[in-house]
């Protein structure tokens, strides 16, 4: 099969691969795992991996470029061989293989976000997490390095490495509580590709051909001024996609995790378009399709940075709206999971549950796991009765909490004015009554609907009611 040029690796008379084709890799359990790389032009590559019968071969094209399938089988906690060979003579082995389920994590700062933290920026427990993590032997994560390229090429930094008191600081730490889980729940091994870059927009993982069609962006004008001699400026369009996501597309995954948008907040009305038109190139360049390869979404974090309006808050909506048209998808809620004191802090300390929370929907809607929650509550509809408004909500089969002391509720009359509303739990009914003294006749009910305001309200298996606002829905 003919391939374009990898990059800076060239055809010789050696097996080449990419950085991510290596030592310690995980490959996607019962499916044809692709593996490629570079060697002599025209010549036999014959792969043995140790769980198949008869080595599998292909032949490089003129230029030395050659890619062949391993099918593999079910997943099993044991390691693995792969022995390379060109023209007969051995080259490579590829060791500690591990056959289970492969997930390609994405998007900004807080999926990049290692767990030794950033600057100033600590992740909840990193102390702990880290000098306990050899006990994940099952586990893998590849780190992508930050690759910007202004036209597509076909390697990138990043090697697959297991947890290790010497590793783990450095790997994304909402990819390693995911596939902590994961790896827990269903006792198979578990691999996890990270190809984050902070600060970046939807339209920084997106190629030419499509971004070039957006009329706010100038895809010439912006690259050449994100380039500053040393490195790219974070909004720079369509190098993430050209030299962090094009390289890996061989590369043989289940699934997306994807935690971005901090960067398109205010642009309610191109984001869910543009991220299912991401969703689907991604799915097609992964040789996946819609119902194949799930693409689940983490919703940006309570910040005060945005301001005390609710352009965060209509951008989370536009997150759930994005996920509809992607379809095998989802959307966690994070509304819970910051301090009061994070209100200045983009990057909240809490990684473990956002990890978490993520398996637990890959679990249920993946997996087949439905015992497992992973819907948040969302609003469905309300009563209102004198003075009072009350809020009904899908999955809360069994119920709500806390019974006291619920936060976050605000009431608005004809005026559209919106008042702090007392709140109180309709323990039968599954509901919440809520009032305001200053809005005897109540028309609207908003929960936690602004930038930051963190609520308490969940649902019986912990998961947080998920922010709304019945005008104007």
């Amino acid at each position: 099969m003919t391939l374009a040029a990898l990059g800076c690796l060239t055809a010789t008379a050696k097996i080449e691969l990419p950085e991510i084709v290596g030592d310690n890799m995980v490959l996607q359990q019962q499916t044809d795992a692709r593996i490629w790389g570079t060697a002599e032009p025209k010549a036999t590559i014959a792969a043995k991996a140790d769980w198949l019968a008869e080595a599998v071969s292909t032949k490089a094209d003129k230029e030395g470029h050659w890619m062949l399938t391993l099918r593999t089988p079910a997943a099993e906690k044991r390691e693995h061989e792969i022995t390379l060979s060109e023209n007969g003579k051995e080259q490579t082995t590829l060791r500690r293989v591990l056959i289970g389920e492969v997930w390609l994590a994405s998007g900004q700062s807080n999926m990049e976000m290692p767990i030794e933290g950033f600057w100033n920026c600590p992740v909840n427990r990193s102390n702990e997490v880290i000098a306990t993590s050899a006990q994940n032997p099952w586990m893998r994560l590849a780190m992508i390095g930050k690759n910007g390229q202004t036209r597509r090429v076909e390697t990138c930094p990043g090697r697959w490495q297991l947890p290790s008191p010497a590793t783990t600081g450095q790997m994304s730490a909402t990819a390693y509580f995911f596939a902590q889980m994961l790896q827990q729940a269903l006792d198979i091994p578990v691999g996890v590709i990270v190809t984050a870059w902070g600060g970046s927009k939807v339209e920084g993982w997106l190629p030419e051909e499509i971004v070039s069609g957006y009329d706010d962006v100038d895809i010439a004008k912006e690259q050449r001024e994100g380039w500053n001699g040393q490195w790219w400026h974070y909004y720079t369009p369509c190098i993430m996609y050209n030299g962090m996501l094009w390289p890996l597309r061989h590369y043989t995954v289940h699934g997306f995790l994807w935690y971005q948008g901090e960067s398109n907040v205010g642009k309610d009305q191109t984001y869910p378009e543009r991220l299912n038109t991401m969703a689907q190139l991604w799915r097609s360049d992964f040789g996946g399709t819609r119902e194949s390869m799930p693409f689940y979404i983490v919703e940006i974090a309570p910040w005060g940075g945005y301001g005390e309006w609710d352009s965060a808050a209509l951008f989370r909506q536009c997150q759930r709206r994005a996920a509809d048209l992607i379809g095998n998808s989802g959307v966690v809620c994070t509304n819970d999971l910051v301090e009061p004191y994070e209100v200045g802090q983009i990057h909240p300390a809490e990684k473990r549950e956002v990890g978490y929370r993520l398996a637990y929907m890959a679990l249920n809607r993946t997996y087949g796991m439905k015992q497992i929650a992973c819907d948040s509550p969302e609003y469905d509809h309300m009563d209102i009765k004198g003075g009072e408004a009350e809020v009904f909500f899908k999955y809360t089969e069994q119920g709500l909490s806390p019974w006291q002391d619920i936060t976050g509720f605000e009431v608005a009359g004809a005026d559209g004015k919106f008042h702090t509303a007392q709140a109180r739990l309709n323990e039968s009914n599954k509901s919440v009554i809520v009032s305001a003294p200053e809005v005897p006749a109540p028309v609207a009910v908003r929960y936690c609907f602004k930038s930051f305001q963190p609520g308490n309200l969940k649902n019986a298996r912990g998961l947080p009611v998920v922010p709304f606002r019945t005008d104007h829905q």
